[in-house]
């Protein structure tokens, strides 16, 4: 038996609000556990202080399927979740990939797959440079690390030492080709400090994300099973 988080039940409600061809529901059900993992016990986020320079940075790079992102957002008090019934509207904030200009605590506009790394390794450099101690966490499907864009990111932030990024890669092994040795021994061999952890198991992710080296960048390996997604 996995552990998950009180509240965590309420996201099965939300999400059933939000309905339409474009759901892309296997792509949102994988990421749930972690995006409320995250929110509930990771993040310094507030949704009365949306523009709080010091706040930590969540950047959804799997940006298809973003209906756990947003009945998170709508459970932790971002979006009124009377919003979620419009999902994919034209009227509605709430798109079938997320735009930072329209939806509350939202920091990219995501959905082309293979950028969302590369965004979080200039995001931390800049917080760096402006002093900032804020975190800055990307989430990235399996699949988008085949993007060449991501190579380069990865490469760059073990070398620049980015000790305050973390890389949470959601594997349920839809990747093309693969990775040979599993997809934390790429960020390994670029100086990350990695873990592995059951994508399900909520107190397991939470130690994860506290488990980074302090020196270097962090990445977590969150394995979901695809019939699970």
């Amino acid at each position: 038996m996995t552990n998950v988080s009180s509240g965590f039940a309420d996201l099965g409600r939300l999400m059933t609000r939000m309905t339409g061809d474009e759901k892309h529901g296997p792509s949102a059900t994988s990421t749930r556990d972690v995006l409320w993992v995250l929110f509930d016990r990771v993040l310094r986020v507030d949704p009365q202080r949306l523009d709080d320079p010091d706040r930590d940075r969540f950047l959804l790079s799997k940006g298809h399927g973003p209906m756990a992102y947003y009945a998170v957002l709508a459970a932790k008090g971002f979006l009124d979740p009377a919003a979620l019934d419009g999902f994919g509207g034209y009227h509605s904030l709430l798109g079938h990939h997320p735009d930072r200009t329209l939806v509350p605590g939202v920091e990219i506009g995501a959905g082309s797959l293979g950028h969302g790394l590369g965004l979080a390794v200039g995001t931390a450099l800049g917080l760096r440079i402006a002093g900032r101690n804020a975190r800055v966490v990307v989430l990235v499907g399996d699949a988008e690390l085949d993007e060449g864009s991501n190579v380069e990111a990865i490469q760059f932030a073990g070398r620049a030492g980015l000790d305050r990024l973390t890389a949470v890669v959601v594997d349920n092994d839809s990747s093309t080709t693969g990775w040979p040795g599993g997809v934390a021994a790429r960020f390994a061999v670029e100086g990350w400090s990695t873990v592995d952890v059951d994508g399900r198991d909520h107190d397991a992710l939470e130690r994860a994300f506290a488990a980074g080296s302090g020196d270097r960048p962090h990445a977590v390996v969150a394995h979901v099973e695809r019939k699970d997604s």
